[in-house]
């Protein structure tokens, strides 16, 4: 068996305190990778263009207040 379901499986058998527990590690260990995911994303340029054209339609007054 595969290892994605082998730990699929795993994962689907654990006890709801167990699975609780897991689902919290998981949630830090995404939310860290994916901060830094955005980091390379910034510091290579990706995002240059976007930030650019945001800051064109707040300096032409194009944007509305949250």
């Amino acid at each position: 068996m595969p290892s994605l379901q082998r730990i699929e499986k795993q994962v689907a058998a654990l006890p709801e305190p167990d699975l609780r527990q897991f689902r919290s590690w998981f949630d830090a260990f995404d939310a860290q990778r994916w901060d830094h995911e955005l980091s390379d994303d910034i510091n290579s340029g990706k995002l240059d263009a976007l930030a650019a054209e945001a800051l064109a339609h707040y300096d032409a007054d194009r944007c509305k207040p949250l």
